[in-house]
């Protein structure tokens, strides 16, 4: 029988969105590879923002860890093998720690990783202790290896965080409050890794700041059991997929391509903003990302708006997701009212709210199979046409996304896990 792999790990949760937790993850990676050591890090849930800052930090790819949309097993299939290369593992919660179901705590607890939590300490002095306090005990059997303050305003401050803690939770440091540690944002989150000139420097200094700050000695290691392994029939053995990628389509998971690799599929990465021709593929690919903010230089672009039109006149697969499906639209309209005509590939026209619009987990039943994923958007659509199925929320309220389909082409504002079932992915970009 397998003894499993063991490595140190911890995961980094928050009381709450907003806290600081992709900052101190972040500058924790940094600050453990900058001291010659093998960081792996993972985000839990959904997140296409977070894991660019990760990577860079990390220098190692980033992917998720879910229950729900990447599953017990594939979750303990990809912390086997980080355990097997890392010095340490990191995960970054999302949300609350226990918001949500399943929650960070949850898989925490499934895994058996201390939880390591990040507390603004913003305005804040003895309070802390007592919220540091619930975090810990609110559930009996959750594995909690400390506390760690995030924006600190002086040595001072730090003294009365720090002494604010009891029943021997332990104080991992404090991080500054200092704006040339912060990340910046925008409406979906993050600004997007490749956008921010200094950010090396800015991770270096956040490293530096929380190393001085903390014993940056390994947490104990974590016993990783070995996953099963199971055979996938689906085949993409000899398909071309253009993949779009640039400053407007950014947002794809790793373990998404890692998976059409896999499955025999050659991978040809194009700009729609930039380039003037498609690559000679078979299937295309248009993921999510910022196209509100490149919609003008999007439909500057006559050749390519033209090649990708050609592409589904010819009855090749089109799979567009959230940003992906804008393009395909009429016209977009940004949030400044600036409007821009777009492929026209789908009856309609979507406009950019400063609200957010819709953020749920979603699963989908298709033709090809069930998809698990997620949506997240800022942006209305109006369309008149009828969609061939609606996701559905494993945590109710908002969400139910409208998948549509004409020929080859289908679109949706749900970003897929192609992992929760590689033959219906498969299906969807197979000619």
């Amino acid at each position: 029988m397998s003894q499993g792999r063991h490595c140190p790990a911890v995961l980094i949760a928050a009381p709450a969105s907003g806290q600081g937790k992709t900052t101190v993850t972040a500058a924790l990676a940094r600050l453990h590879r900058n001291r010659g050591r093998k960081v792996r890090v993972f985000k839990c849930g959904p997140d296409f923002l977070d894991p660019m800052i990760l990577e860079r930090a990390s220098g190692a790819p980033v992917y998720q860890l879910d229950l729900w949309m990447i599953g017990a097993e594939e979750s303990r299939r990809l912390l086997w093998e980080a355990a097997g290369e890392a010095d340490l593992i990191l995960i970054e919660g999302v949300m609350g720690l226990f918001d949500g179901t399943p929650s960070s705590a949850d898989l925490a607890r499934h895994f058996g990783v201390p939880v390591l939590a990040v507390i603004d300490g913003t305005a804040m002095a003895q309070t802390f202790g007592a919220l540091a306090l619930g975090l810990a005990r609110y559930q009996a059997d959750l594995p909690f290896a400390g506390v760690l303050a995030n924006r600190v305003g002086s040595l001072r401050h730090a003294q009365l965080l720090e002494g604010s803690l009891t029943e021997g939770l332990r104080w991992y440091g404090g991080l500054s409050r200092e704006r040339g540690i912060e990340l910046p944002s925008r409406h979906l989150g993050l600004v997007q890794a490749s956008e921010l000139n200094d950010l090396d420097a800015r991770l270096d200094a956040a490293a530096e700041a929380l190393g001085a700050s903390c014993d940056a000695a390994l947490p104990p290691p974590v016993r990783f059991a070995e996953p099963a392994v199971h055979a996938c029939a689906a085949s993409l053995a000899g398909v071309r997929i253009g993949v779009a990628r640039d400053e407007a389509f950014a947002f794809t998971y790793g373990a998404n391509l890692d998976l059409l690799r896999s499955l025999g599929a050659q991978l040809a990465f194009f700009s729609p903003l930039h380039d003037r021709e498609l690559p000679a593929v078979d299937s295309l690919y248009l993921p999510g990302g910022y196209p509100e903010l490149h919609h003008h230089g999007l439909a500057a672009n006559a050749p390519m708006c033209a090649a990708i039109r050609a592409h589904h006149a010819q009855g090749k697969p089109l799979l567009a997701e959230c940003g992906g499906m804008l393009y395909l639209l009429e016209a977009l309209t940004d949030v400044a009212g600036e409007r821009a005509e777009l492929l026209g590939l789908l009856p309609g026209e979507a406009t950019m709210q400063k609200r957010l619009a819709a953020l749920a987990l979603q699963a989908v039943e298709l033709p090809e199979g069930t998809l698990r994923g997620h949506t997240y958007h800022h942006s209305l659509t109006t369309t008149g046409m009828d969609p061939i199925a609606r996701g559905l929320s494993p945590n109710g309220g908002r969400g139910n996304e409208a998948v549509y389909r004409i020929g080859r082409l289908t679109a949706s504002y749900v970003h897929f896990y192609f992992p929760s079932n590689p033959p219906a992915a498969a299906a969807l970009l197979r000619p």
